[in-house]
């Protein structure tokens, strides 16, 4: 892939003073709706104004969008409220209506990036096309793929590219709806460092309440922007309403995030030391969670010794895992003193969990 500058000029020319925001409905619902919330917007700091104009649902029978109807309500709010619009495409023929009405901004969806067949087909149907361009992250955790959907669209020459980070799918019950990985996208940030990266904390929290907090992450994260679902009545919208917030509570998020801008050096080493300290955040709380599970394990670990009438403490294994873990851990740069202090602490915390379950 060439060098990723030529691909930051769109946003480099729209000069903003402000995060690059993206809002509006999950779902394009009735034209009277998609206008509604559009004029609602159109003073705020909303730079394109989104709405699903298909949309792919994980199973059957559920509400799967307007279709092409709701490219012309799309129209409307070019022309009645003078924003910008964008929406989903996920194949070439919703790519060509998409681009005969006008639409600003395309973005491909997760579900999409997974198939480097969809991706091929999206790029041949956009090839040559200064429309903007979003990539979301893949369903999955898999960041080769969400490479090779970026490198597939630049290759079709078209070089107003960006992604989206939506967070990822799993199996495991967590606060999240799609578990923010964020280690992920700070890894993508290293690998093209002038690619715009626009964070979805709608789909990554699944509720409003936690909006905030996931916007404010990505920003000190150097993220360039943000995607958050908007809807007049949210309780009521005919898809993902949880997760969708009033354009009042918007406009109060963009109010109340931190942006910090390089002004002069001082302001510089203090945005930088924010996203060395925002990762370090991140990196904590994946520690306690981690930690967390394999607290859980020594539960069951407990409970089965209670059954077999097996004492707690089993110290050829402990000295195994210890002598293993030192040895890792100077591959890691950690000092023997620190290795043996941490995992001292966690195997007695192992312990006081494995005789509580034996005690009780």
């Amino acid at each position: 892939m060439e060098n990723s500058k030529k691909m930051r000029t769109w946003l480099d020319e729209m000069n903003l003073t402000h995060p690059l925001v993206i809002a509006g409905p999950c779902s394009a619902e009735t034209e009277e709706q998609v206008l509604k919330i559009a004029h609602s917007l159109k003073d705020t700091d909303v730079n394109y104004y989104r709405a699903g104009i298909w949309k792919p649902r994980t199973r059957p029978g559920n509400f799967e969008g307007v279709g092409a109807l709701g490219l012309k309500w799309l129209q409307k709010v070019q022309k009645e409220t003078g924003m910008k619009t964008a929406t989903e495409v996920a194949n070439r023929a919703h790519v060509e209506l998409a681009l005969e009405h006008d639409v600003d901004l395309l973005w491909i969806g997760a579900r999409s990036t997974v198939s480097p067949f969809i991706i091929q087909e999206i790029a041949d149907a956009l090839k040559g096309t200064d429309k903007i361009v979003l990539v979301k992250n893949p369903v999955n955790p898999d960041l080769a793929l969400w490479l090779g959907a970026i490198e597939r669209l630049y290759a079709a020459d078209i070089k107003n590219l960006g992604v989206i980070h939506r967070g990822f799918s799993t199996f495991e019950k967590t606060k999240y709806r799609n578990i923010p990985e964020w280690q992920m996208a700070i890894e993508l940030q290293s690998k093209y460092p002038d690619l715009p990266i626009i964070n979805d904390p709608s789909h990554i929290t699944g509720k409003r309440d936690m909006i905030f907090d996931v916007a404010q992450t990505a920003l000190d994260l150097n993220f360039d922007g943000l995607m958050i679902e908007t809807h007049c009545d949210p309780d009521n919208a005919w898809s993902d309403a949880a997760q969708q917030v009033t354009p009042e509570r918007l406009v109060e998020i963009m109010r109340d995030l931190k942006v910090r801008k390089e002004s002069d050096p001082e302001e510089k080493y203090n945005k930088e030391l924010s996203n060395l300290r925002a990762q370090i955040d991140i990196i904590d709380n994946q520690l306690l969670e981690t930690l967390g599970k394999r607290m859980k394990l020594a539960e069951g670990i407990g409970a089965l010794k209670s059954k077999h009438n097996v004492a707690v403490l089993q110290s050829s294994r402990w000295n195994e895992i210890l002598g293993r873990m030192i040895l890792e851990g100077e591959t890691k740069g950690l000092s023997e003193e620190f290795v043996l202090r941490m995992f001292k602490a966690i195997h007695q915390e192992s312990i006081n969990h494995q005789e509580k379950v034996i005690k009780s």
